[in-house]
């Protein structure tokens, strides 16, 4: 932190360019969450600030919506050791401390990043199907949606430990 972003921090090597702000935006959504966790006290990681939900679990969420969009976008369907995690995800999870998340948080994104990695142009607008219900998605779509998503939860957070730091 304190650097500049991600996004000006140049490509990012064996990543194809149209799918770079996808790389530079995870970049930037676990710098922006582990910086959070970092700044929040163990005990106040999964307070929740009135309806919001808690740091810990916007963290946790990120990480597990980026495992579950990725697997749609290679187009398979989520494994059961994936639906459970999403269920646990919904969870309070004292035992996971800001280390526990953040590396969690770094599987992710370095999942995800290889998974860039081996994305071809071409593979982009293949279409792709999502859920139960099957609605319709492309590859681009559902990684430019897995970092849009990654990054609304580090708003979140970011808001989250702000609000706590005001609470008594």
């Amino acid at each position: 932190m304190g650097g500049p972003e991600a996004w000006l921090c140049g490509p990012i090597e064996g990543i194809d360019s149209y799918l770079m702000p996808v790389a530079h935006a995870l970049v930037q959504a676990r710098e922006d969450l582990l910086g959070v966790a970092r700044g929040v006290p163990r005990e106040r990681l999964w307070t929740r600030v009135g309806t919001g939900a808690s740091v810990g679990f916007h963290i946790r969420h990120a990480a597990g919506t980026l495992d579950r969009l990725l697997c749609y976008a290679r187009g398979e369907e989520l494994s059961p050791s994936l639906l459970a995690a999403a269920k646990a995800e919904k969870e309070e999870s004292p035992d996971l401390d800001a280390a526990a998340l953040g590396a969690e948080l770094n599987r992710a994104v370095n999942a995800a990043l290889l998974q860039l990695k081996a994305t071809k142009r071409e593979m982009l607008l293949e279409p792709r199907e999502v859920g139960k219900a099957k609605l319709p998605s492309t590859v681009l779509g559902l990684l430019f949606h897995a970092a849009e998503h990654a990054t609304r939860h580090a708003g979140q957070a970011i808001t989250a430990a702000k609000a706590l730091a005001g609470m008594p």
